[in-house]
């Protein structure tokens, strides 16, 4: 039987798939072994094209799924590509591009009939071919041409729910108004959401390139300096990473284990009232100097005031001193507390203007956001024990606003950095920086899988 030229490509491609396949699994065996053997003979052309026939019903391409809403749920799952999808104004799966990546579900060592399935020629993959009934790949597939219509019906149903539609104990549901009168069953409908996996994938390899990519970094340093370029800059505040599968993300589905787990959840918050004396402490060394910054603030000067008077008055050591004292401390690091998120509130990297002179560790304290662009800043904060640090000169501080009248000195300072050390708001705001970092470099690893991959691609 004589093929047509693209017919012969596509057949290149194929048994170029199966033969790599076929090399990575016998690399290690001689070839008198008898398994090397069994292995030339499973990975004969019709042989395994026959076998990924079968294993093909193990799996299904989706771009709607079950799991991530519940990972025991056992509901349908769907494929829904966009030109199936009623366009509306709204951000949706209707608006993704005609080379949509779309996800699979099912059991994960039958995958690499997906990877067959997602091989291109000229353009088009082996499944978009399949689902066209292409006569040029049914014609590469066998030169049985009843062999090669049953193979590419066993493949085109990759793209079918396996039996009837159905929902699931585990699996959301909602019931929605669909009629005027809220109190007759009839005027609703029964909702099963299903997670956008193909929409969520396009949204995060968006989202890492405006975050992550040599191009957005380049941008972002031009806008802090003030010079012009061309590329655009996108900020995405207050964004959140939701992991999904744990430790095996390929458990949701192949594009979960291609993010590793991540998908990233937008702010919806509402707005924040921004005060307009809020700026970057510029042009001084430390906000915790005599009398600082945070000195200076009204509040501060007040409680510093009444708990500086106190102390002169040379108080008993009762218990109830010491309460009243413990108490004027907690109000002093209540503004701490509040002092630093105002801080945080500021636009991330000021702590890199060129009139910055804060000490590093404060840069660390007062800026983490930064460590978002700024490599050698991020290694550093996270080599650096710096929230000791800034015990260590909040209690300076604090023994020097009280000084005068009172001989503060090693005790008291000790005093103060176990205070700070233990303060309830400011174990919240450390906590919270820990998550924050711990998903950021989540977030880079990811990146550097997802950019190893787009190169190798």
């Amino acid at each position: 039987m004589t093929m047509t030229p693209q017919a012969a490509g596509i057949r290149e491609v194929i048994e170029r798939f199966i033969q790599e396949r076929f090399d990575t699994k016998a690399e290690k065996l001689a070839p008198d072994d008898p398994k090397y053997q069994a292995l030339v003979e499973q990975f004969q052309r019709e042989n395994w094209l026959q076998d990924a026939a079968r294993r093909v019903r193990q799996l299904q391409v989706v771009t709607h799924s079950l799991k991530p809403i519940h990972p025991d749920a056992k509901g349908s799952n769907l494929y829904a590509p966009p030109e199936s999808l009623d366009e509306h104004q709204g951000v949706g799966s209707h608006v993704l591009p005609s080379d949509f990546d779309g996800d699979v579900v099912g059991n994960a060592a039958a995958l690499d009939v997906y990877k067959f399935l997602k091989l291109e020629y000229e353009g088009k993959s082996l499944l978009e071919r399949v689902l066209e009934e292409d006569a040029e790949l049914a014609s590469a597939l066998s030169d049985n041409a009843e062999q090669s219509q049953a193979w590419m019906k066993a493949f085109a149903a990759i793209t079918e729910p396996r039996g009837e539609h159905a929902s699931h104990t585990r699996a959301k549901q909602v019931y929605w108004l669909t009629g005027e009168d809220a109190a007759d069953d009839d005027d609703f409908h029964l909702l099963a959401p299903l997670y956008a996996t193909s929409l969520a994938h396009q949204v995060f390899q968006t989202i890492n390139r405006d975050r992550f990519s040599d191009e957005a970094k380049e941008a972002r340093k031009a806008k802090r300096e003030g010079k012009l370029v061309e590329q655009e800059v996108h900020d995405y505040p207050d964004i959140a990473s939701q992991k999904m599968g744990g430790t095996k993300p390929q458990n949701i589905s192949q594009l979960n284990s291609e993010r590793g787990g991540n998908n990233y959840l937008l702010a919806s918050l509402p707005p924040r009232w921004n005060v307009r004396d809020i700026r970057p402490p510029l042009k001084v060394e430390s906000v915790l100097d005599d009398p600082g910054i945070f000195g200076w603030r009204k509040e501060v000067r007040v409680l510093v005031g009444d708990l500086k008077r106190f102390l002169e008055t040379n108080p008993n050591t009762d218990m109830h001193i010491r309460d009243l004292r413990d108490d004027y401390t907690a109000m002093i690091l209540d503004e701490l507390a509040l002092f630093t998120m105002q801080m945080h509130g500021l636009p991330p990297g000021w702590s890199a203007d060129e009139n910055c002179r804060l000490a590093i560790e404060e840069a660390f304290w007062l800026d983490p956001g930064r460590a978002q662009d700024d490599s050698e800043f991020r290694d550093a904060r996270n080599s650096t024990d710096w929230p000791d640090e800034i015990r260590r000169r909040f209690a300076n501080w604090l023994n020097k606003a009280l000084g005068g009248k009172l001989p503060l000195g090693d005790v008291e300072f000790r005093h103060w950095h176990k205070e700070l050390a233990r303060d309830a708001s400011q174990q919240r705001l450390l906590d919270s920086d820990r998550r924050w970092m711990e998903a950021l470099m989540d977030d880079l690893e990811s990146i550097d899988d997802w950019q190893e991959g787009e190169g190798n691609e």
